[in-house]
């Protein structure tokens, strides 16, 4: 997944919200595979809360504090894809075959 010598953008923080990236030429490493694996669960997770804003959006009767709930988790979501989606277009940059 990354270019030799390159650094993956791993979709968790680290201390203080730092980024934490992964030096590694193996796709297959343990901890490329769980990278993945929870990068997977986070646009998982997006894709479950969109739903339920689409629907809580369409109940005129949803309560204010539903509404505030779903707005905190839809960030934090919307934050993991953002992470996921650089991480992947980085990728895609430095992999991509020069001419």
């Amino acid at each position: 997944m990354t270019a030799r010598n390159e650094l993956r953008l791993l979709p968790w923080s680290g201390p203080d919200g730092k980024p934490c990236y992964l030096s590694a030429d193996d796709r297959g490493s343990h901890m490329s595979r769980l990278a993945d694996n929870i990068e997977a669960v986070q646009l998982g997770t997006a894709a479950e809360l969109l739903e339920q804003a689409f629907e809580t959006l369409d109940d005129q009767d949803a309560a204010l504090e539903e509404m505030r709930c779903l707005a905190k988790e839809l960030t934090g979501a919307l934050q993991d894809v953002l992470r996921v989606a650089t991480s992947h277009s980085h990728l895609l940059t430095v992999s991509e075959p020069r001419p």
